[in-house]
């Protein structure tokens, strides 16, 4: 029997509040390689300056930025050595209401940025207890978070501008990385799939990302071995026909090439 492979690199459970450097303990490269996730995000940054991949475009972001990145959206976030934030894991079946699309705010007003920072301060201190209900305390918090959220989103985008050709083919681009990653697929055939020559595809993707769409192919593919890698002691020859290689020989060369170390020397690296 086959082994049941997830690419998630956490698995579900309860509602979760991490600092930025709590997210990455396993190195960064787990939240600056493009990959998706089962669970929602929202993501508050309160100091430093980085960029993210966000509804297939790179955007800049900076202090008082909220983030809300729903489950199985392709997205990266690098904020260097100086950035720090708060990281809110919102699992799928808690029953809250919240955005089905990525969200992206500049918070000015001090109110609103003081409110927040609240009530992620008040799941802080529910974690940290072991106070009767807390599960049922952090979940009250994380829906009038939710409440804060839709609030301070813009409250009619069809005034918005309709986005470049460019933006809607890299943002179909990145849900097909999403639905096909482990399929052995290559660059071209998701072009093809979209109406477009691969030449296309890379320059929308490239003017959109500032990467091409082979280099974010290659980034989900490599964040999903080195989750598994890390994670399962699943033998790297079943990691690699699950992610759809041809030849465990292929998958180790693929992996040396981008991360400079061979499947075996990833699962035996220590926690970074």
């Amino acid at each position: 029997m086959q082994p049941t492979l997830t690419f998630d690199p956490e698995p579900p459970g309860s509602i979760r509040l991490l600092s930025l450097a709590q997210w990455t303990r396993g190195g960064t490269w787990q939240i600056n390689l493009a990959h998706d996730r089962a669970h929602a995000v929202l993501i508050w940054i309160t100091r430093g300056q980085g960029v993210a991949l966000l509804d297939g475009a790179r955007v800049g972001l900076g202090a008082h930025n909220a983030v809300f990145v729903p489950a199985r959206q392709l997205f990266s976030l690098d904020m260097g050595r100086q950035g720090f934030g708060q990281v809110l894991i919102l699992p799928s079946g808690t029953g809250l209401t919240h955005p089905h699309e990525v969200q992206h705010l500049r918070i000015r007003d001090t109110a609103s940025q003081g409110e927040l920072t609240n009530l992620l301060d008040a799941i802080s201190r529910e974690q940290k207890t072991a106070h009767p209900l807390t599960s049922s305390a952090i979940e009250a918090y994380a829906a009038l978070i939710l409440i804060w959220l839709r609030r301070h989103m813009a409250p009619d985008d069809s005034q918005m501008p309709k986005p470049r050709a460019a933006r809607i083919l890299s943002r179909a681009f990145c849900a097909l990385v999403v639905r096909d990653f482990a399929s052995g697929a290559v660059m071209a055939d998701h072009a093809r799939l979209l109406g477009v020559s691969p030449t296309h595809l890379t320059r929308a993707c490239k003017a959109e990302t500032g990467k091409t769409a082979a280099a974010l192919l290659t980034e989900r593919q490599v964040h999903a071995a080195r989750s598994l890698l890390g994670q399962t002691d699943v033998p790297a020859q079943d990691i690699a026909r699950h992610l759809g290689f041809g030849s465990a020989a292929y998958f180790t060369r693929f992996m040396r090439h981008h991360t400079g170390k061979p499947p075996s020397a990833l699962r035996a690296a220590p926690v970074q």
